[in-house]
């Protein structure tokens, strides 16, 4: 398995998509702040849009991933006219304006387990994909398409095939993000770093396993000091440091499916079980058997 297949199975993602608009400029577009663990999306299928001095265009894809509140417009906001909905099978956005139009679908990314952090830490408060014109955001752009196709013509099957296509957004979002270079220092940092995958991909596939430095210094053909250097700078934190975050990472969806502590700590390579509930607590402010009943958490 891939490094980028290997990350989205240890962090679960769930993609909703419940709006299509469809504004004539002027128009603006207001968006809350959304919950912890929600990134609101907008898909700019046709036409353009501004987010503050942001210039969007057809293909053009915008997360916001920690939830921040967010304009999006074209023309002068104050002369917006206002918005419409109407029922559907995804609600139906519009406006009276004559001018330009712009078509956007949107929706939400959904991070449902707490142990989600760690990689929403490692995406920017506003991610933006370009599509036009990039051969490898092809796929992404079909994609696009399909769900503009059953969101306006819906028929037998549409509720369920947009469901399943929203699911494989995030995935081929953020494989086109790092294609296009744009990652952040984090995971997605040593991800885009290609000299640097075959070390990541080891500890993914294998958080359970005691990794020295040499070892990973050795996947990737480097001395250690080359290697140590290269992913401090990646990912901002030291091989052990991002080690830690991803059996964290993998504890925690060991304890969601209802594991006991013990058994999660030997599966993410503790020996010791009270090793593993500090290292466990470090990470989200509880111990495993709180973090299992649902108790307050934090992160480290």
């Amino acid at each position: 398995m891939d490094s980028l297949s290997h990350l989205l199975s240890l962090y679960p993602v769930r993609a909703a998509l419940d709006v299509r608009c469809r504004f004539g400029a002027p128009w603006v577009l207001d968006h809350d702040g959304a919950p912890r663990g929600v990134a609101p999306y907008h898909l700019i299928v046709h036409g353009e849009a501004l987010c503050g001095d942001l210039a969007l265009q057809t293909g053009d894809i915008i997360v916001f991933p920690h939830g921040s509140a967010h304009r999006l417009h074209m023309g002068d906001p104050a002369l917006a006219t206002p918005l419409h909905g109407e029922p559907g099978l995804l609600r139906f956005e519009r406006n009276d304006g004559d001018g330009p139009q712009t078509d956007i679908l949107c929706g939400e990314f959904h991070f449902d387990s707490d142990g989600s952090d760690g990689l929403l830490a490692a995406l920017p408060a506003m991610l933006v994909v370009h599509t036009a014109g990039r051969p490898g955001a092809q796929s992404l752009r079909h994609l696009m398409r399909m769900l503009q196709e059953e969101a306006e013509t819906p028929r037998a099957g549409s509720e369920a095939i947009i469901r399943q296509l929203a699911s494989a957004l995030f995935a081929l979002l953020i494989r086109t993000w790092l294609e296009q270079a744009l990652a952040t220092p984090g995971l997605f940092g040593v991800m885009a770093e290609r000299r640097l995958q075959a070390a990541l991909n080891g500890m993914l596939a294998a958080p359970e396993k005691p990794w020295t430095l040499e070892e990973l210094a050795n996947a990737s053909h480097m001395s250690r000091a080359t290697f140590a250097r290269l992913f401090k700078q990646a990912a901002n934190a030291t091989p052990a440091e991002v080690l830690t975050q991803l059996r964290m990472a993998r504890a925690a969806r060991l304890l969601d499916e209802g594991r006991s502590a013990g058994v999660v700590g030997e599966a993410v390579g503790y020996q010791s079980e009270a090793a593993f509930n500090r290292a466990f607590k470090r990470q989200y402010g509880v111990g495993p058997g709180a973090y299992r009943k649902g108790g307050n958490r934090t992160v480290a």
